[in-house]
């Protein structure tokens, strides 16, 4: 028999801390054993309007990140697949890989109204559940026709967008991500 995980994709650039607060919240809530942070290789919806820093830039963050928290782990499957990054293949692959059945896909309050235009998504729809995250500033509302639960997170108004523009303008980012995450940015140059 399968553990309850929860399938927490992202592109992570870079992850913090409302990311972990999100997964910790579904892992308490949902009773997860697992959740996996799935580092998106290419962001199909993201990478046209901006450049993406390296996966394995991406990988060393979150696992940054996570580090020492039980139950959360560093998923490479999409790195690993290389091109394009589909919920749904990952979902495959842990079905068949470790015999998941029935993840739980962790999404923001700002996807969840998106996943109907998902790759495969009447598939995906048939064989995931769907935490759906409240984000500051979007509405939470759950996905029609979809197997979905709303979870309030911890009102952390963070985005990885404002972590990359504090860096680039030399602000400090201590309070959004951990040091680990801080020295990883700083010692492999990003987005500065």
């Amino acid at each position: 028999m399968s553990s309850e995980v929860g399938i927490f994709g992202g592109t992570f650039d870079p992850p913090h801390i409302g990311h972990l607060a999100a997964a910790q919240r579904c892992q308490q809530a949902l009773g997860l054993e697992r959740v996996l942070f799935v580092v998106a290789n290419d962001p199909w919806q993201k990478s046209p309007n901006r450049q993406v820093s390296p996966a394995s830039d991406r990988v060393a963050m979150v696992a940054s990140l996570i580090e020492g928290a039980a139950g959360l782990e560093v998923c490479e499957r999409e790195v690993e697949r290389g091109g394009e990054s589909y919920t749904i293949e990952t979902v495959e692959a842990l079905e068949k890989d470790e015999g998941v059945v029935d993840p739980w896909v962790i999404v923001g309050s700002d996807l969840a109204l998106t996943l109907d235009s998902w790759e495969r998504a009447g598939e995906l729809r048939d064989r995931v559940r769907i935490a759906v995250m409240s984000r500051p500033g979007s509405p939470l509302s759950l996905p029609a026709g979809w197997r979905a639960v709303a979870l309030i997170s911890d009102d952390l108004d963070i985005s990885s967008s404002q972590i990359r523009h504090r860096v680039a303008t030399g602000q400090e980012i201590d309070e959004f991500v951990p040091l680990g995450v801080v020295h990883d940015i700083t010692s492999r140059n990003l987005y500065a």
